[in-house]
């Protein structure tokens, strides 16, 4: 198998560094952070400006057809400048669904908005039983000659107060059809409630409320069938690309430590020239190494043809594999940093936090390790 990357890749890798070096230098982003919203709007424009909105998306609707390989790229990048802007929520979650379920008519109103960066949105999917798995949904949505109601409640919605739009997953009373569906809720809709807060190491995370919020007859995404299994592999490409990211944020963090063990003193003499400290260095960088490659493989079998259960290993172990050496990386980086490293006063305290919400993102590593387990031992029954 042949890894080195394309020129396109190559190409959409400087961009992407190029534009954290630019912008997403540290005073710019704490500025972006303390912002209600938890990025500036003017980077999501030029995020529209350099075609990335619409990386993922097909062409016959104005994207540039990448996949999981390609948002890797980028979202490896935005994890080494900590970026806050909300591709994953816009992008990756919810214009994925449009993409996946949306009608023709709905496709072609929402995708050129999100690819123009007109038009934000969010994915409210879990609730106060998320732990259980994607299937656990109990808001409730029901029908009747003037549109849709609906009544629940969504927990942990990224970056919900910066959205123009919800897309809202709600279960089907058993008449109307069994499982799971979407639905469009504009932010001013009438029976919605939001609570919003600050989401660890940047950004902006919400709960949701709908008291009997109405809804307009085609609010519905797409129609018919049950969307767990679409929400299913939608989510397990969302764990690949935010694997990527982790990786970034482990190199970002290995080459902090790095530098800073090269010039903090002790004793007289450097605490990179402990052979100690080399080799728990030593150990960081082979984490780093090992999260890059694990990122690199899930992306690569989650966009190769293969059937659901394979793309599921391959994210679940993703999960598992970099949440442990993040987690690991993460503990050296602020001890051999001292009392300091876990102070927003240096970046390493906002990357040691990006990564916590890394590993609770889309179920813990201790979830995704028995999910790991089942799938593969039900592939070895088959």
């Amino acid at each position: 198998m042949d890894l080195t990357p394309s020129e396109a890749q190559q190409m959409l890798r400087h961009s992407a560094q190029r534009f954290i070096a630019e912008h997403c230098e540290p005073i710019a982003r704490r500025h972006a952070m303390q912002d209600p919203t938890g990025f500036k709007r003017e980077n999501w424009g030029k995020f529209a400006d350099l075609g990335w909105l619409g990386l993922p998306f097909p062409e016959e609707v104005g994207g540039f057809g990448g996949g999981p390989v390609e948002v890797g790229i980028l979202m490896e990048e935005f994890g080494r400048g900590l970026a806050t802007e909300p591709y994953l929520s816009t992008v990756l979650l919810a214009g994925a669904l449009v993409a996946e379920c949306g009608t023709e008519e709905q496709q072609k109103a929402l995708l050129p908005a999100i690819i123009n960066g007109e038009r934000l949105l969010s994915f409210a999917h879990y609730e106060s039983d998320a732990r259980a798995g994607l299937s656990e949904v109990q808001t409730l949505a029901q029908t009747d000659n003037h549109g849709w109601t609906l009544h629940g409640r969504k927990i942990a919605v990224l970056d919900a107060v910066s959205a123009d739009v919800h897309m809202v997953s709600a279960r089907l009373p058993d008449a109307q059809g069994a499982g799971l569906a979407l639905f469009l809720v504009p932010k001013d809709a009438a029976g919605v409630t939001l609570r919003d807060a600050p989401r660890l190491g940047g950004g902006r995370v919400a709960e949701l409320t709908f008291d009997h919020a109405r809804l307009v007859p085609d609010a519905r995404l797409g129609a018919g069938a049950d969307v767990l299994p679409t929400i299913q592999s939608v989510v397990n490409r969302a764990i690949v690309a935010l694997s990527a990211e982790a990786a970034g944020m482990m190199r970002s963090m290995f080459d902090t430590t790095l530098d800073y063990t090269k010039v903090r003193k002790q004793f007289g003499r450097p605490l990179a020239a402990n052979q100690v400290i080399r080799h728990r260095l030593a150990d960081m960088y082979v984490q780093c190494e090992e999260a890059r490659a694990m990122a690199a493989r899930a992306a690569l079998l989650v966009g190769a043809d293969t059937d659901s259960m394979q793309r599921s290993l391959a994210a679940s172990g993703a999960k598992v594999k970099i949440g442990r050496c993040a987690r690991n990386v993460a503990e050296q980086a602020v001890q051999l940093h001292g009392a300091m490293g876990v102070t927003d006063e240096l970046d390493l305290g906002l990357y040691f936090k990006r990564l916590l919400v890394f590993e609770a993102l889309f179920g813990s590593v201790d979830y995704h390790l028995r999910r790991h387990a089942e799938l593969f031992g039900n592939s070895r029954a088959e």
